[in-house]
Formats: structure tokens, C-alpha cells, sequence
């Protein structure tokens, strides 16, 4: 008996939306980063991209738990001598809350060429509203 792997013609891709107001962060990026995956699905295959379109909306009202809004520090590096930038989450989620959201589910991607195209149809929205109503997409809660 041979195993069953999908064709990229055999995909079949649905479109989500995550309500993410006052979800906690974490909890919230892990449930996405499996449904961009794939892994809820039964045809789930780790070397291919079958995951499903994630809308995430109100990406500015999500929370985080204890300290982390002045703790957590998140650093990018220009590449020059003295181009290290910090900023804390809160500074993070005040001015770019679908950067502090991407980063989280990024780094529960694979570190690899399927990571970076399955990040591709995560879509994020510091408001309630969002221009993929011709997609159909479906609410997801969990």
C-alpha cells in the first residue's frame, strides 16, 4: 500500500476570520499558525502548503498576560553599525498592532520557504473591517 500524499490541484482552501478582541495574544497565534498550516485538516502533509486564508480583525484590541506589555522588547536590525531599534509591545501594539500579531504567528511557522508563503495568507486588521467580502469568508471561533 503505497501513502497518500496531496497535489497542489487537490488543495482545498477555505477563508477564515479570527476575531482576536480581548483574546490573549499567544493562544490566539498558535490557533492561527496551525490553521495556516493546515493541521486541522485530514489531508494535513508537512512538506506542503494546504493550510487554509486567515482574516484576522480588532488585531488592536487583543491582550496580553502579566508584564509582557512593558517587558516584552522586540529588536530589528538595519544592517549598519548602531542600527539595533527596540520597542516594547505596548509601543508595538499602540502604533502597529497587525506588526506585533505577525510577528507572534511567524515565529510558530516554519523557519523555511513553506513558512514565508504560508504567512502569505494571513491577513491582518487593526479594525472590524476588511476588504475580503468576495472570498466569503467564514467565522472561526474557538
Amino acid at each position: 500500500m503505497k501513502t497518500w500524499t496531496p497535489t497542489p490541484g487537490q488543495v482545498d482552501r477555505k477563508w477564515l476570520i479570527i476575531d482576536a478582541e480581548n483574546k490573549i495574544l499567544g493562544r490566539v497565534a498558535a490557533e492561527t499558525a496551525r490553521i495556516l498550516r493546515g493541521k486541522h485538516k485530514p489531508q494535513f502533509a508537512p512538506h506542503m502548503d494546504v493550510g487554509d486564508f486567515v482574516i484576522v480583525v480588532n488585531a488592536s484590541k487583543i491582550r496580553l498576560t502579566g508584564r509582557k506589555l512593558e517587558q516584552k522588547t522586540y529588536y530589528r536590525y538595519s544592517g549598519y553599525p548602531g542600527g539595533l531599534k527596540a520597542t516594547t509591545a505596548a509601543k508595538l501594539l499602540k502604533a502597529r498592532p497587525e506588526r506585533l500579531f505577525r510577528l507572534a504567528v511567524r515565529g510558530m511557522l516554519p523557519k523555511n520557504r513553506l513558512g514565508r508563503t504560508q504567512l502569505t495568507k494571513l491577513k491582518i486588521y487593526a479594525g472590524d473591517t476588511h476588504p475580503h467580502a468576495a472570498q466569503k469568508p467564514e467565522r472561526y471561533d474557538f
